[in-house]
């Protein structure tokens, strides 16, 4: 076709026109008109321009839930975390790379939003003082720290009808700690996983529990991370009614 209608960005590309198929026939769109807000990746907090704290998380499960989100033609945002090279067609991305500035993101999405899903790792804590220059190596003798704000205690408190789904990884008491989480954060349900070998960073397959908050805990087994994105969403959407 040629004309002044023709051109770059004049006619969607063959996968986001795909995508869009997949959205209104998976799951028989039990998401549409539904809002999903998704965080993802892991935080990073700076010392000095080089050096910062952060973790290990790959993103790879606040994608799948995404993605997972919008075949199930939910309106989805995700707040990304220092991933690179994201290109999901159909889902708003923002890029973030702090706790301050994740932040500030889902105070921006979240009124709207029907679900939320925090999937990212947020570092917990932060130097006092950035340094302007690079710090050398003979002037490192410690760094004073302070915790960075409760991302989701903070964003629960301002719930309405919102359903809120939490993550935990942890290496001991997984259960009372995800519980304490659950209360404490006025979840509506979270998924934790022991990470005591690492194994599950980074990687397409995950192992835990659902815990509701009803008391209710199922266990998953290993499984993509993907199909567990469908299942969180299940759970979600019943409690959204």
């Amino acid at each position: 076709m040629t004309g002044n209608d023709s051109g770059a960005g004049r006619f969607p590309t063959t996968e986001r026109i795909l995508s869009e198929f997949c959205a209104i026939s998976t799951r028989d769109g039990d998401l549409v008109g539904k809002k999903v807000l998704v965080t993802a990746g892991g935080t990073r907090e700076a010392i000095d321009p080089v050096r910062f704290i952060g973790n290990h998380s790959s993103g790879k499960q606040g994608i799948a839930v995404a993605k997972a989100a919008h075949l199930r033609g939910a309106h989805v945002t995700l707040i990304a975390a220092n991933i690179d090279g994201l290109n999901l067609p159909g889902i708003k991305t923002v890029n973030i790379t702090d706790a301050e500035s994740m932040l500030h993101a889902v105070e921006n999405e979240f009124t709207e939003c029907n679900i939320l899903v925090m999937a990212a790792a947020v570092a917990d804590a932060k130097p006092i003082k950035q340094m302007s220059e690079k710090i050398k190596k003979a002037d490192y003798i410690s760094i004073d720290l302070e915790e960075t704000i409760d991302i989701l205690k903070a964003i629960s408190a301002k719930k309405g009808k919102q359903i809120v789904v939490g993550f935990a990884a942890e290496t001991r008491e997984l259960l009372a700690s995800a519980t304490s989480k659950l209360e404490a954060k006025n979840l509506d349900l979270i998924y934790v996983n022991d990470v005591s070998d690492g194994a599950i960073f980074g990687q397409d397959q995950t192992q835990g529990t659902i815990l509701l908050r009803n008391g209710e805990n199922i266990p998953v087994s290993r499984q993509s991370k993907d199909t567990l994105s469908d299942l969180l969403l299940d759970y979600a959407l019943k409690q959204l009614g």
